[in-house]
Formats: C-alpha cells, structure tokens, sequence
C-alpha cells in the first residue's frame, strides 16, 4: 500500500498533474468548552490547509493526492499531542501529513479505488471520516463499486488501515492509527418505495481486540409528497457480535427511526436511536462519522456500558433567501439498559457566506447532566475557504 501511495505521487510529481485540478482549502476554527469535570476552560485556534491534485489518466483512470497540515494557533488546549491535559480536550492536534492518494478505474459498471482515500457508508454511522475534525480520518483500502442496473449498487471496501483524526503525534498511540483487516459489504436497491440498503461489516481491528465487532443490518429510506409537504423517513436496524480476537461475548442491537417533514423551507423531524447495551460492553461504532450523532457536545462517542437511547427533534431551514441555513436540535439521553437518565442537550447553528469564496460557520452545544459525565457548554467559530483551479 506505501508503494501505491509513493507511486500516485510520483505521478502528480512527474506531470500528470497538468491535465487535472488543483484544489485547495483553509479553514480556522476557535473552539471554546466549558466542561464542569476541568477547572479551566479550552479556547483552541487551529488552522488546517489542504493542497490536493486529481485528473485523468486516460483509459478509465483517475488519480490523486492530498497533503493535510494543521497549525495549533494557541496552548490552552487538550490537543492529545501537546500535554495540556488540565484542559478539555479539543481533538485538533498539530500535523502534516499525507491525507489521501488513491489511484481508480472507472468502467461501465465496475468501479476500483486503491490507495488512502475516504469512506463514506450510507450516513456515516458506522464508516465515515469524521470531517469535523481538522484532520480528516481516511484508510488504507481498497474499494469496489459494481451498479449492474441503475437502481442497484453493489460496494465492497478492504480496509487494512485507519488514519485517525488524532494525528500522527498523538500521546497515545492508538489515537494516531489503528493496522486492521476489515471488510465492508454494502447493497442498496432504489425504487418507488424508497432505498433499501444490506449491510454487513466484519472490523478486525490488530491493535485494540476489544474493538473488533460483526455487524449486520438493514437500512430504509426515502420520501414522499403529500399535500402541502413532504414526509421522509429513516428506518435502520442492527446487530453487532464480537469478531476475531476480542475477548468479550456480546450480542447487541441497534435501531434507528426517523419521520421527517419537510415544508415552506423547514424540515422538522423526529428521532430515536438505541444502541444496546449488556452493562459490560455497548453497541459500538469506532469508524463512524460519530459528531453527527448524539448530540455535538461530543459526550457519547463511546456507547456506556448500558447502551445509549437518544430521542431527539430537530428543525433547520433557509434566511435570507437561502444564502444563510440553520439548525436546532433537542436531544434527551437515556440508558437502554435499566433506563437511567444521562442528560439533555441543545444544538444549534448557523451558516452563512462570506465574500470570495468564503464560508462561514456559528455553532453552539449545551449538554446539561442528570448523572452521566458532567455539564458542558461548547462553542465554534469557523470559517472556510476553497481556491484552486477546480473550486
């Protein structure tokens, strides 16, 4: 896989690049949290820059490379890299590295990438890249993409490594990246009644056992006009095993129901999502997107021993004639095992554009406790710019 990576490069290096796209983005961030279970407050400013190149290479072929490097603007932080564990930890460390640099073949209905590159599985709940995160998580794989008619899709990724969003420098070193042989099948079939996707992913992951999990599930979307409005809905169901070396037992589920309503520019929905629990060990997804679920104060990125139920609701909609989108989320947190109460949180946002290119972002999370972890406020500021010959 270094060799393949080594070669793309060459590639870029030697010419090729000419024919391509050059792109790039730079994007700061202050991120303030106010967590009850530190005594000082965390106020990061971090900086990420991307260079990227992909074009054709004639006959079906594409190739690309992107380098990532992130500059910490200020110490009163948890970056995981710099020390600073007195304060809360905002998980943008400092870092260059080599991002993403696959090679692909495109046919008429077969597809392959091979290289370091994103995986992006339906809605990222159980892989994702976290691109949140300044430094964007990616793997080592190899994928393949089969669509034998235009309403089926056939996917198969190999993943031999992750590239987490610690970085390179992180203290713990199973926070930088994680050597591992997983396999994800994943068949989605489009039709009037919605999209249905099969899935099945077999984690094995060589340096943390106890991570290592088979999951296989079902997943049902789609969304139909009536009357004034449109109805939506999410519907997704699983069950998770130990896999390979892990040393625990286990045999959990995983639900998700979500109706959805969308009408005059607002889209409102509904929400409930279980992870179980057996009071040893949670219903898991190491790989997922995990910022886009339960809530942004980040409190459950590990599912506790008892399980998770989130329900939530949510709305978001356009200002301003659509240049400006916000959201507002509610979410109550529970365990599904014994049923505990662990907290409340409110989400908000607000995105806005900016001249040249520019792109901004407000967000805003309050998670208040009722007995798991502790209150914690967190704000961002964010603002995002894209340049280069194919923005």
């Amino acid at each position: 896989m270094r060799h393949l990576l080594l070669a793309t490069i060459s590639m870029v290096l030697a010419g090729q690049a000419a024919a391509g796209n050059w792109n790039a983005d730079l994007r700061y961030r202050h991120e303030y949290v106010d967590d009850a279970a530190f005594a000082e407050d965390a106020n990061a400013d971090t900086l990420r820059l991307r260079l990227g190149w992909s074009g054709e290479l004639g006959h079906g072929f594409s190739a690309g490379a992107e380098l990532e490097g992130v500059a910490e603007l200020g110490e009163r932080f948890n970056s995981g890299a710099n020390g600073r564990t007195a304060y809360p930890a905002v998980p943008d460390a400092r870092a260059l590295e080599l991002n993403r640099a696959w090679l692909s073949w495109r046919g008429d209905k077969l597809g392959a990438t091979l290289g370091r590159q994103r995986l992006l599985l339906d809605n990222q709940r159980f892989v994702g890249n976290v691109g949140w995160r300044q430094n964007e998580q990616t793997f080592d794989a190899l994928l393949l993409e089969y669509a034998p008619a235009a309403a089926l899709t056939f996917r198969y990724a190999w993943a031999g490594r992750v590239h987490r969003v610690a970085g390179d420098e992180a203290r713990d070193p199973l926070a930088r990246e994680r050597q591992l042989d997983a396999h994800f099948l994943n068949a989605a079939w489009t039709s009037a009644a919605g999209t249905l996707v099969g899935y099945g992913y077999w984690l094995d992951d060589r340096d943390l056992a106890t991570a290592s999990s088979r999951t296989f599930g079902l997943r049902w979307t789609g969304q139909r006009e009536l009357g004034p409005g449109q109805f939506g809905w999410a519907l997704d169901t699983a069950h998770q095993h130990e896999h390979a070396d892990n040393p625990r037992d286990f045999s959990l589920g995983y639900l998700l129901v979500e109706p959805s309503w969308k009408q005059a520019g607002l889209t409102w929905k509904l929400g409930l999502e279980r992870l179980e629990g057996n009071g040893v060990v949670g219903f898991q997804t190491p790989l997922a997107t995990l910022h886009a679920f339960n809530g942004w104060a980040d409190k459950f990125g590990t599912t506790p021993a008892d399980g998770l139920e989130d329900r939530y609701a949510s709305v978001s909609g356009p200002l301003a004639g659509g240049r400006l989108g916000w959201t507002l989320t509610w979410h109550d947190f529970s365990a599904d095992r014994g049923g505990a109460d662990y907290g409340r949180e409110w989400d908000a946002s607000l995105s806005f554009p900016l001249p040249g290119n520019l792109k901004g972002l407000v967000k805003l999370a309050d998670y208040r406790s009722d007995g798991f972890a502790r209150d914690t406020r967190k704000a961002w500021l964010q603002l995002e710019w894209n340049f280069g010959s194919g923005s």
